[in-house]
């Protein structure tokens, strides 16, 4: 059954009060979490650790090329990318920064069954980054950023994240960007900004085919990107997840 039939016979479980309608809904099958009526994750019930969108997995395309030990993830929603993380490699240290207290508490309630040890601060994520930078705690070797944004953000508010990410990046780690919902120029904008403030990394990018998101990898520039071997040592995907990711791995675009 299509995941749209599935939203489709869901039921409510939770319903915030806050300024953002956080919603919760679930079936036999899967439970997700909802902005404004804008799905932003779905859990699958049997198998918590299972990712379930498309953007997720073009999110963690860098697993074909190094094994991370520490991942900041600026953006909790329902926790996909954090359990996934944390069920392939336990020993992964996985900081998840998220503003809102509500997506926190209903996280640890409805998004964590497995209780996975993951470490979550209730920040603002530029707030957090610019702390970071004065901070003398060893940098994450993996920083993705998947915010939720409002449509009434503007994009400048966009550059000014994208300015502190950049700020916060080594030249040996590897940064993941989710945009969605912006426009072909705006998307353009972006990638001329990156390449403008980064010239020490690759940057890649992925349109996932149906949805509205576009996910940029910055990777560093000594990872051999454009010759994947039939099996890597340095990677935590089974053999299986390997090959199957080095074929979608393929359909990546160049920004540089």
């Amino acid at each position: 059954m299509k995941l749209t039939q599935h939203v489709n016979q869901g039921r409510l479980v939770y319903l915030s009060n806050t300024e953002d309608q956080i919603t919760i809904s679930e079936n036999k099958h899967y439970r997700w979490l909802a902005f404004d009526d804008v799905i932003q994750s779905v859990m699958h019930l049997r198998c918590p650790s299972k990712l379930t969108l498309p953007h997720q997995y073009a999110a963690l395309m860098p697993l074909l090329f190094f094994r991370p030990n520490k991942v900041i993830e600026l953006g909790l929603g329902g926790g996909n990318l954090s359990r996934f993380l944390s069920a392939l490699q336990p020993n992964m240290t996985i900081l998840s920064i998220e503003l809102s207290q509500t997506v926190i508490t209903c996280f640890k309630r409805y998004f964590n069954p497995q209780q996975h040890p993951i470490i979550i601060e209730n920040s603002e994520a530029l707030e957090w980054l610019q702390q970071s930078q004065l901070s003398t705690t060893p940098a994450a070797d993996w920083l993705i950023c998947d915010i939720y944004q409002h449509h009434a953000k503007s994009f400048q508010s966009r550059v000014v994240l994208l300015t502190a990410l950049i700020d916060n990046l080594q030249n040996n780690a590897c940064l993941t960007i989710n945009l969605p919902d912006l426009d072909d120029h705006e998307i353009n904008l972006c990638l001329t900004i990156l390449r403008q403030l980064q010239s020490s990394h690759h940057i890649i990018y992925f349109h996932i085919p149906r949805y509205l998101n576009v996910v940029v990898h910055l990777l560093p520039k000594h990872w051999i990107i454009d010759n994947l071997k039939k099996r890597s040592k340095s990677t935590y995907l089974s053999p299986i997840q390997y090959l199957r990711w080095r074929k979608l791995f393929s359909h990546h675009m160049s920004a540089n």
